[in-house]
């Protein structure tokens, strides 16, 4: 059962959200994801993150990351066929793509694999004209005193 929800009544009151009305709306369409691998999203502070897949048994050349804004692409491929006879198999060794929606201005800082755990580094950087900053406000000199004002009605006579 799947509940849809109408962000039309969002949009009386907001304006530049529609991205963001569209990618709640896909998502919520969305069928259930494969959980493997499974992975931790982390936020490091309030501009960092960190994605932390387990991927035990592949290596830095068979995973494959990719990040075409705003979407994210990991993938895992094993290389070569394994022969070997398994009595239990609980390891899994299967081929893999997890996608990743990233946020406006969040960008890839650098990947590493150790121990089974890959780990995508993420930082948001707002471009400067997207940073707060204060507005300074001018003196403005004084209107001119009364002989130079300028009669715009003609004197109103009582009838």
């Amino acid at each position: 059962m799947r509940t849809t929800i109408d962000f039309s009544p969002l949009s009386r009151f907001s304006v530049g959200f529609d991205h963001l009305f569209d990618v709640l709306d896909a998502a919520s369409r969305m069928a259930p994801a494969d959980i493997w691998p499974p992975y931790d999203i982390m936020r490091l502070n309030e501009n960092e993150y960190r994605i932390v897949m387990s991927v035990a048994g592949l290596t830095p050349d068979e995973i494959t990351i990719t990040h075409e804004p705003p979407l994210l692409t990991v993938s895992g491929e094993k290389a070569g066929e394994d022969k070997t006879e398994y009595l239990y198999r609980g390891i899994a060794g299967r081929n893999f793509e997890r996608r990743f929606q990233l946020a406006d201005y969040v960008t890839v800082t650098g990947a590493n694999l150790a121990n089974g755990l890959l780990t995508i580094d993420l930082v948001r950087e707002l471009p400067e004209q997207m940073k707060p900053r204060r507005i300074e406000i001018q003196q403005a000199e004084a209107l001119p005193s009364g002989d130079a004002k300028k009669q715009i009605e003609g004197k109103k006579h009582a009838a």
